[in-house]
């Protein structure tokens, strides 16, 4: 299944190093890794990567704040 994401979501590719824009969710089965479809923004280079090397970037208006991996939350 394809998912479009409108809005999009920022997040941060540990695999690469740098943010990007996630537009769109590949989910082919509950066995597999959800992949996100992200559009880096150092290059503009759409890539596809794994669930494990996404991570969300902070968001103060619900609290999500930390480092530019978004791991550190208020409840932390």
């Amino acid at each position: 299944m394809i998912t479009q994401l409108n809005p999009s979501i920022p997040v941060y590719v540990t695999s690469k190093d740098t943010t990007g824009e996630c537009i769109g969710w590949l989910d082919y089965s509950k066995e597999d890794d959800l992949l996100w479809i992200v559009a880096l923004d150092t290059t503009g280079e759409v890539w596809i990567e794994p669930n494990k090397n996404i991570r969300l970037l902070p968001n103060y208006s619900i609290g999500r704040i930390g480092g530019k991996d978004g791991n550190k939350s208020k409840a932390d």
